[in-house]
């Protein structure tokens, strides 16, 4: 499919819902960024237009180009996957990005769910314990960052470092998964 402006592929298709009414654009990234910008730099609802019969105007995008590329960087303390990764992928690292990239997700997941909460069952421990899991996992999510930082110190041959971290690494899931020690 060619861009609505000029003869190029397009690779950005927009759909636009206004009062039940869809609009379709199809545009390169060149007129697409010109779109997106002058849809922010508009500061609010107008009737878009665009040159040839096409649409411009507002998107409701805030973003730039330069703050989405600041953010295509940014990447989780725990696992290493970048912002960048989980939108070629589609797939977040570990259960610490939704902490990491929360601004970033919030408007995603309440776009597809409906919401931002979770309002089904939540799994409970084995009938061991038979109490619930917490509400906070992070040391379960800590597990992940110890991982890797275990595997860079075998690398380093930190043979210490990585005793120490396997063992707590043991502790956590111990404490935390009840399992018996290996």
């Amino acid at each position: 499919m060619k861009c609505q402006q000029c003869d190029k592929p397009a690779v950005f298709h927009i759909t636009e819902l206004e009062g039940g009414e869809v609009r379709e654009l199809h545009l390169c990234e060149d007129h697409a960024r010109a779109y997106l910008n002058q849809s922010e730099a508009a500061g609010g609802p107008q009737e878009p237009k665009l040159k040839g019969g096409g649409l411009t105007g507002p998107l409701g995008v805030g973003q730039t180009a330069d703050e989405l590329a600041a953010l295509d960087q940014k990447a989780c303390g725990m696992c290493g996957i970048t912002f960048f990764e989980f939108r070629n992928q589609g797939r977040l690292g570990c259960p610490h990005d939704y902490v990491h990239f929360e601004k970033e997700l919030e408007p995603l997941i309440a776009n597809i769910h409906g919401a931002t909460q979770h309002t089904g069952r939540r799994p409970t421990r084995p009938a061991v314990a038979g109490t619930p899991l917490p509400e906070g996992t992070e040391p379960l999510t800590a597990v992940i960052g110890m991982r890797t930082g275990m595997q860079e110190a075998i690398e380093c041959e930190d043979y210490e470092r990585a005793k120490e971290l396997r063992d707590r690494i043991r502790d956590t899931e111990q404490h935390w998964l009840e399992r018996p020690p290996a």
